[in-house]
């Protein structure tokens, strides 16, 4: 048996190993510890196996496993969905950047464009990727030629023999009750165990087999060119035109920004607070469109037209300069929002994001500006898995809740269904904060941790994680408290 034929044998031993732990693992929710552990397993495969690939992890590539091993890692930390959503994406992502440097990518000089080749490249063998290795004309299947005939036999045999067994089956099952049980027993079996073993065995090994065989990059090596270019004149007037588009915006801005709430509500009919809601998520969109526009009108320049590359400079550079001036007004409404309604989710990660896309700008100022557009798309992606850290090392739930007690202490309002519904990343700022709200309040989030948290609840070892360990205790430290605070109001 030659090298090739030992390693594809591994990949299934590797699939089917992680496809029958996933079936142990995974059926409890919501995921925590379970999902680290076999992400785990999955990233050691990767790395194992994937060394036997050059391009994969040579020449410092090996960093690639810091995200494929954190970002499932940070299920074992918080509870919010919104932050094991965002380290799943991490996760995604890595894995697909793995699967484009084992075909041969530079990752920190690759295009956005490559980067999402290399997300269609991992789907692709995801999807399908165990189908070659199963039924294409692969060595593990030659290496077995001799024994084939053999085991053709073997299941020639099985099915000749389902009949009979059938029939002398169901006359011994009629004659004893006992063997009757006995062979119901034998019988029942849940067959979504067998789907999720299926399942799961499938996806890891198109996974892995396209990490070691895959080679469908090279049939799109070549260099693709923009199918229309822009010279000079093109391009000002389209950039010059939006350029007048936002400078109209940001003197509007302006105005109401020393104007004030009444000149809102006179030009408007407004309040403040309408005003800034309205126009929050409408500026995020602004913003998050801009980039890739930008992107797109520099790739259909002309490279070799000097004129031209100056002007989008400067036109583009100008742009960046104004849209930073509509990303402060959305922060000032969003701040003008959230002094009236409080901190949410719905409010916290677009702020988020809209922190993202100011350093991402920035990047693009230092990069594609400068003549250096093949650097942005590493950048503004390690960007995002900085952003997505920090914002685990915030704790978002904690921080909301934090937020509106301390908004209830100055006598503002107070949305006690809202922060009830957070995860146990929030339950000791809660806790913390309990004593300072007023008794209805009180009651309504005692009530509701009570319900969600039980202290005497025993949740699957497989779903925990640290938020929901610390919750728990911190409930039945409180627990006489908050039962006293359940009963204090009908």
């Amino acid at each position: 048996m030659n090298a090739t034929a030992k390693l594809e044998i591994s990949v299934l031993a590797a699939a089917l190993t992680l496809g029958i732990i996933g079936d142990a693992l995974l059926r409890s929710f919501p995921w925590g510890v379970n999902f680290a552990l076999w992400a785990g397993l999955l990233a050691a495969a990767i790395y194992f196996l994937g060394r036997e690939r050059a391009q994969a992890f040579s020449s410092g590539g090996g960093w690639l496993m810091l995200p494929v091993v954190l970002s499932p890692a940070a299920f074992l930390w918080h509870e919010s969905t919104a932050l094991k959503a965002l380290s799943m994406l991490c996760l995604l992502t890595a894995l697909s950047l793995v699967m484009l440097r084992a075909q041969g990518s530079r990752l920190r000089t690759s295009s956005l464009v490559k980067y999402a080749v290399g997300g269609v490249i991992a789907g692709f063998n995801t999807g399908f990727g165990a189908l070659a290795l199963i039924f294409g004309n692969t060595e593990w299947k030659k290496s077995f030629v001799g024994t084939s005939r053999h085991g053709l036999a073997v299941v020639r045999g099985v099915a000749f023999s389902l009949v009979p067994l059938l029939i002398f089956g169901s006359l011994l099952m009629a004659a004893d009750a006992v063997f009757k049980s006995l062979i119901h027993n034998l019988l029942h079996f849940d067959f979504t165990h067998l789907a999720l073993v299926a399942f799961l065995t499938f996806w890891a090994g198109g996974y892995l087999r396209g990490i070691l065989f895959g080679k469908e990059l090279s049939l799109g090596a070549q260099k693709v060119a923009p199918p229309a270019l822009l010279g000079a004149i093109d391009m000002g007037v389209l950039l010059g035109l939006l350029d007048f588009l936002f400078l109209a915006f940001v003197a509007v801005q302006f105005r109401f920004f020393f104007g004030g709430s009444a000149l809102v509500h006179s030009t408007t009919g407004l309040t403040y607070s309408e005003y800034a809601r309205r126009g929050f998520f409408q500026l995020l969109a602004v913003a998050a469109l801009l980039l890739p526009f930008l992107l797109m009108v520099h790739w259909l320049l002309r490279p070799d037209d000097a004129s031209a590359q100056r002007l989008f400079k400067w036109l583009a550079g100008f742009q960046i300069a104004l849209l930073f001036v509509i990303m402060a007004s959305a922060l000032q409404r969003l701040r003008l929002y959230q002094t009236e309604y409080g901190l949410s989710e719905q409010r916290l990660y677009p702020t988020a994001f809209l922190g993202w896309l100011a350093v991402v700008f920035i990047w693009f100022c230092l990069t594609v500006l400068r003549g250096h557009r093949e650097r942005f798309a590493f950048g503004a992606m390690v960007a995002g898995f900085l952003l997505v850290a920090t914002l685990h090392a915030i704790n978002p739930d904690a921080l909301i809740a934090r937020t509106n007690i301390e908004r209830a202490r100055s006598g503002l309002p107070f949305d006690a269904h809202y922060v009830s519904s957070l995860s146990a990343d929030a339950v000791p700022e809660i806790l913390a904060g309990l004593q300072s709200l007023n008794p209805v309040d009180r009651r309504k989030l005692a009530k509701a941790i009570l319900e969600n948290w039980a202290p005497g609840g025993n949740p699957d070892w497989r779903s925990w994680n640290l938020s929901g360990a610390q919750a728990r205790q911190a409930i039945a430290e409180h627990e006489a408290e908050l039962r006293a605070d359940c009963a204090k109001i009908p």
